[in-house]
């Protein structure tokens, strides 16, 4: 499960609270990555359980944090057998850390329609820094009443940083498992009543 949560830090007695709070919509949001396989083929794949939160300023867009988390067991490449590696001890080992989390730390840009998000993703019981590139896609009404935002996001990790490390040599060079991980993150939220 990916829960995504953005606060926004306490404003003064003097500002005026310009925040909203928007719930993630699962059925319309995705968290994919993508490795190279054998040094020739990009795998794809994602992470299907996704909830959250996010509280936003709009008059001051930096302010707004990010909280994530997401449920390791829900990974999917489309092989039943290359899931069930990835959730062992070899990759994320599911039994031991059922949850990878984000906090953001930082976000930087003159306005919320394109910015760095910078925050700790940890992974396996590692936290390292992770920066997201974030484009804000819109808003608008939806049939039922609601107010919704989208926003894609695009970054990058070195496996390794986070104790991935298993792989095997190639014969003719190279690795079975490229040691980058690509991250692309498309997510929709539902202003909260």
């Amino acid at each position: 499960m990916i829960h995504l949560e953005i606060n926004m830090t306490t404003p003064t007695s003097l500002d005026t609270d310009t925040r909203a709070t928007w719930t993630l919509d699962p059925s319309h949001s995705a968290v994919e990555f993508s490795a190279r396989h054998m040094m020739i083929t990009t795998v794809k794949g994602r992470f299907a359980e996704l909830t959250g939160t996010i509280v936003a300023d709009d008059q001051d867009f930096s302010r707004s944090e990010v909280d994530v988390t997401i449920t390791v067991a829900s990974i999917d490449t489309r092989s039943d057998q290359r899931d069930g590696h990835l959730r062992s001890a070899d990759f994320l080992d599911v039994e031991h850390f059922p949850e990878l989390t984000f906090r953001s730390t930082r976000i930087d840009g003159a306005s919320k329609e394109s910015f760095r998000l910078t925050g700790d993703l940890t992974i396996r019981g590692t936290t390292r820094p992770i920066t997201l590139d974030v484009t804000y896609e819109g808003a608008g009404q939806d049939p039922w009443g609601g107010t919704r935002m989208s926003f894609s996001a695009a970054g990058k990790i070195d496996r390794r940083d986070y104790g991935l490390t298993w792989n095997v040599g190639l014969e003719a060079g190279g690795i079975l498992v490229s040691n980058e991980v690509k991250i692309q993150i498309e997510a929709q939220a539902v202003l909260a009543g």
